[in-house]
């Protein structure tokens, strides 16, 4: 089996998602978009996964190759190939599939409570999960449903995970970030602007994410393991 990561930036990849896909032998191509030609044949993989980054869903004037991605993932889902989306992944999914991504009535930066939806328990990747749990994140962007999808986990402020046919999943909270991109996030929090603005601590957060991190990965590596075994089934 072959996956591709599509990589917005070199301290928001596959994380733990590597080790998951690593131990059932998946051959993992990552794919740093802003910087690097596309792969030869991006439709020849058996699945595709789109990660975080500081940039938001909106900026395609700063960012030009979030309208080609767009138009990727588009095409994937219409194809019918795997895709799952983490975090800016999940907005950039969402947006291809008929949905929106705009900015979150306040952002959520650090451990956060999300609830399953009633419709996880039969999801092939979410029904591994707790009902309630607190998860890492770090958004400031929400996206909506898009149109024909299923409402998977939600938190206080958004949407926080969802399913299309086809099948392509969308995960707002960061399953895959890896204890030294956690810690790196925390130690570079003054370059985004909105952690800043809700005075963000970092001492806090970082003791808080150095307690739970191993238990965090060890779910990440489970739900990916998840999404790798229902492509196989």
């Amino acid at each position: 089996m072959r996956a591709l990561a599509i990589v917005h930036q070199p301290d928001a990849g596959p994380g733990v998602f590597a080790d998951a896909m690593r131990s059932r032998g998946v051959e993992l191509d990552r794919w740093l978009i802003a910087e690097e030609p596309a792969p030869a044949d991006p439709f020849s993989y058996d699945a595709v996964l789109t990660f975080g980054g500081a940039m938001h869903a909106d900026q395609e004037a700063e960012h030009p190759w979030l309208a080609d991605e767009k138009a990727l993932l588009a095409e994937l889902t219409r194809q019918g190939i795997p895709l799952l989306g983490m975090c800016l992944g999940s907005q950039l999914v969402a947006e291809a599939a008929g949905g929106s991504a705009h900015r979150a009535s306040e952002p959520e930066i650090g451990w956060h409570e999300v609830e399953l939806t009633p419709e996880a328990a039969d999801d092939p990747i979410m029904h591994g999960l707790a009902q309630r749990f607190d998860a890492f994140q770090w958004h400031s962007y929400e996206a909506t449903l898009p149109p024909g999808a299923t409402a998977l986990a939600a938190s206080p402020v958004c949407l926080q995970a969802f399913r299309l046919e086809g099948p392509a999943w969308g995960i707002q909270f960061h399953a895959e970030v890896s204890t030294a991109d956690a810690e790196h996030w925390i130690d570079d929090y003054r370059s985004d602007p909105d952690a800043v603005r809700i005075g963000l601590d970092p001492a806090a957060l970082r003791e808080r994410t150095r307690a739970s991190i191993a238990e965090w990965n060890d779910l990440g590596r489970a739900l990916c393991g998840r999404f790798m075994d229902a492509i196989r089934a």
